[in-house]
């Protein structure tokens, strides 16, 4: 390969890269709305598989948020622990705790959805909330923060679910690598007016807006995105809007090793393939310019006679993105792996790479 040809190549994928960096610098620089004004009921949904221990954390936590005005719908989706007997002795000590109980229907079996819905339709307020139960709110104000994303008329709101830090942990440092960077992405998209999913365990939508699209039954077939499916569905450039105050976080605890995460993440990745057109193909364009970047800066070095150009076009590219991914990256308070972006991201390049050619020949079949 002539070093022309290389040249041209990579600066073709790094003119890519550096459009879509400023593309999704849109959430790092947003301007934060600190008004806190919604006192409308909302209901709580947590849907629940053999959480126990987690809920004992959780439900407290729920309990203690400062709204004026707020249900918690605690659904067991056919656990075999004692996630149901907590979720009755909760209720028994505060009337704003609801139970539904699914037990597994042969036609939606193993699917979250469909014990989602029977939550949904538990409710008796408007304005839904969710969180998942291994998660904990990162505030007293989250459930406000979240109402507020309600106001001038939107019926969805996105919100950051984060994960907790451990300390020289290569597999924690691209976990909260790759949620960062999926947040940065959903949410910018969004505050251009082009929202395409959201995240379940920090996620609001209304009763009515749920109905309007008739709920997940254009996807109950599909193992996941009872989140992410259904903002592609349902979201819209005047429905849709992004809470990002630190206090409106969710954290949830990452998972310790690569063989739980490998098997989160096909579940996740294999939603994509669902969404709109417009979206498959922009956020694919991303990810193969990403690749190409990558295979062209390698080829380049090897085959390259001027490496200087080649190293010029990889230094480029590093720097946009270290701005604006960076910037974002703080946004969402992980601003400690931020020195770490260059290694972080072609391990998630060629994480999602393997993923994606895992998930073409066998499909994950439950959610849990």
């Amino acid at each position: 390969m002539e070093i022309g040809i290389a040249f041209i190549i990579l600066a073709g994928f790094v003119l890519i890269n550096i459009i879509y960096y400023f593309y999704l610098a849109r959430i790092g620089f947003y301007k934060l709305s600190e008004n806190i004004t919604s006192q409308d009921a909302v209901s709580v949904i947590v849907c629940s598989k053999n959480e126990q221990e987690n809920l004992k954390t959780l439900v407290p936590l729920l309990l203690e948020q400062n709204h004026p005005n707020f249900e918690i719908i605690l659904i067991n989706d056919a656990s075999i622990d004692d996630t149901l007997e907590l979720i009755e002795t909760f209720q028994e000590l505060d009337s704003r705790i609801k139970k539904v109980n699914v037990i597994n229907n042969e036609s939606f079996w193993g699917n979250k959805k469909y014990a989602l819905t029977l939550g949904i339709k538990k409710a008796v307020n408007n304005k839904l909330i969710f969180i998942d139960a291994d998660c904990v709110p990162a505030s007293k104000d989250w459930l406000q923060y979240m109402a507020d994303g309600f106001v001038n008329h939107k019926s969805i709101v996105l919100g950051y679910g984060g994960y907790y830090k451990k300390k020289y942990s290569i597999l924690n440092a691209l976990i909260r690598y790759e949620t960062g960077m999926t947040a940065i992405q959903y949410m910018s998209y969004a505050l251009h007016g082009n929202p395409y999913m959201g995240v379940g365990r920090n996620l609001a939508y209304t009763a009515k807006q749920f109905y309007d699209v008739s709920g997940f039954i254009d996807h109950m077939n599909v193992l996941g995105g009872d989140d992410d499916l259904f903002v592609n569905q349902a979201a819209t450039k005047k429905n849709t809007a992004v809470v990002v105050n630190p206090n409106s976080f969710t954290i949830s605890k990452p998972k310790d090793s690569w063989a739980t995460w490998w098997t989160q993440k096909r579940r996740h990745i294999n939603t994509a393939s669902h969404y709109k057109f417009k979206h498959k193909f922009f956020l694919g364009l991303y990810f193969v310019s990403q690749i190409g970047f990558y295979l062209a800066a390698i080829a380049g070095f090897v085959f390259g006679i001027n490496w200087m150009y080649i190293l010029g076009l990889v230094l480029l590219r590093y720097l946009v993105m270290w701005i604006t991914v960076g910037k974002g990256l703080s946004r969402f308070r992980e601003s400690d792996i931020i020195p770490f972006i260059p290694i972080l991201d072609f391990l998630l390049v060629f994480t999602q790479l393997g993923l994606f050619l895992t998930n073409l020949g066998n499909q994950p079949k439950r959610w849990k």
